[in-house]
């Protein structure tokens, strides 16, 4: 009785991990096609001829920052350089008991402001104080009481004086024409675009210079390089394959940027999950749908951000299952679209991909693992099956990793190096015996998280961009 129990378990998860497979094929194949048309429609001169037209709509760039003093100065330096014709910085310090505020005014000569008489339209954590660079008029700083980065972000959003705002982390940096690139479907498809994300990349290993990245290299520690790869995999793969399908939910809290008036339609980010990204896409989605708009939510493969991500077991710990606890948190809170044919492909196809595939698949498929070892140990199950599922879990895993970099060599080719290419190359073979196991098992436990009401976002510690110090580059006043 028990071994058939297992067989059929063991059939299930198997025949569940091949329908999963199919689909991420599908999405490698419509990516690649993707990617292939955008090269051809991206002319260079296209990019300068918005970044110098004065009429160029201006953006808001909102970085909301959270005891970030050993980045927070080059992440400011990065967006002060950016090719864009009008825009102005809000660093939003969210009630940091580190120093970066003190870094704040010691490298940009901060002036207290008073506080602007503009109408609050979205309720956050008071604001105690707002500054603005004397070296630099573009960049405002608003000091406020703790609230978390959404509340962050809805006071930067009040205090914006743009239609367009852009969110970035502030342990990120932007490339100079990172903004332009973004905004670009924006000029061109008018009311028909409401947002747009753009590519995370990892900045651990690469060298910066007052906010410039000055070298691209491949991280030494082999948390960050699995997650170069994973990046490329969830970027390059995932998030180009389901906007071919016009079916994004998501843009990284990394790096998106947004028409002010539908964010404000919908009342801001939503406080009340720590997934406040994807939470803010299925409410902007759901509320074209309910406006019957054509309006679309997009991503862009070239406009890049590099942020800093974990290289250790804790705090890639932390962030994984946080980022599991926001994705339960919004599925529950949008049930009502999972399968509802009034919201089209949303409901049919986009949700029920997030659910069986982004929040349950991790767990099944570690599940399998478990059931399929235990059931050789106590010979429960047959060796030619469990033969045949950890090849074909190996393999296509080995699969998926390596279209991930062959696509990115194909396409923007960011690590010139051929060893580092080697380099990935053979971590994505490596990975797949440790690091997806781990992130796995980091997901399943973002559940027993959730179901323990331990949704807190946590400590993440920071180490820092790899600073070049033999230089210093100078910057012209925005």
């Amino acid at each position: 009785m028990l071994a058939d129990i297992f067989h059929v378990f063991n059939y299930f998860i198997f025949l569940y991990v091949i329908i999963v497979d199919g689909f991420y094929l599908l999405l490698f194949l419509l990516s690649f096609k993707q990617v292939k048309e955008y090269l051809k429609q991206s002319p260079y001169s296209e990019i300068k001829e918005f970044s110098l037209s004065n009429l160029t709509t201006p953006i808001s760039i909102l970085v909301p920052a959270y005891n970030e003093e050993k980045t927070i100065v080059h992440s400011v330096y990065s967006l002060l350089q950016i090719n864009y014709p009008e825009y102005e910085i809000i660093i939003i310090n969210d009630g940091s008991k580190d120093g970066t505020m003190e870094e704040l005014q010691r490298e940009f000569s901060l002036s207290e402001l008073p506080i602007y008489a503009l109408r609050k339209q979205i309720d956050t954590h008071p604001v105690r104080k707002m500054y603005r660079s004397t070296k630099y008029p573009s960049l405002i700083v608003i000091d406020k009481e703790n609230g978390g980065k959404a509340d962050s972000l809805n006071a930067g959003i009040n205090f914006s004086s743009y239609p367009y705002f852009c969110s970035v982390d502030a342990d990120s940096m932007l490339e100079p024409d990172s903004l332009i690139k973004a905004m670009k479907p924006m000029f061109e498809g008018g009311e028909n675009v409401v947002a747009c994300g753009g590519i995370i990349r990892v900045v651990n290993g690469c060298t910066v210079e007052n906010g410039y990245l000055k070298k691209v290299r491949l991280p030494k520690n082999k948390y960050a390089i699995s997650q170069v790869i994973e990046y490329l995999r969830s970027f390059l793969m995932g998030r180009i394959g389901l906007n071919s399908l016009n079916n994004l939910l998501i843009i990284s809290g990394a790096f998106g940027i947004f028409r002010k008036r539908e964010v404000l339609e919908v009342g801001g980010y939503s406080v009340s999950t720590v997934g406040e990204d994807m939470e803010l896409i299925v409410n902007l989605q759901k509320h074209l749908y309910k406006q019957k708009s054509d309006a679309k939510v997009l991503f862009v493969p070239d406009p890049v951000c590099w942020t800093e991500v974990p290289e250790d077991f804790r705090n890639l710990s932390r962030q994984r299952t946080r980022w599991q606890v926001g994705l339960l948190q919004t599925m529950i809170t949008h049930k009502d679209t999972l399968f509802n044919p009034q919201y089209k492909s949303m409901g049919l196809l986009a949700m029920p991909y997030f659910l069986f595939v982004e929040l349950l698949g991790p767990t099944i498929e570690l599940l399998g693992l478990i059931f399929v070892t235990f059931g050789l140990f106590f010979d429960l199950v047959n060796i030619p099956f469990a033969v045949l599922f950890f090849t074909f879990t190996l393999l296509f895993g080995v699969f998926l990793s390596v279209s991930a970099i062959l696509l990115e060599e194909y396409s923007f080719r960011k690590y010139e190096k051929v060893s580092d290419l080697l380099k990935l190359l053979l971590y994505s073979i490596l990975e797949n015996f440790w690091y997806r196991q781990l992130n796995a098992i980091f997901k399943t436990w973002g559940f027993v998280r959730y179901f323990k009401k331990d949704t807190g976002w946590g400590v993440q510690r920071r180490k820092g961009f790899n600073v070049d110090q033999t230089s210093k580059s100078s910057f012209n006043q925005h």
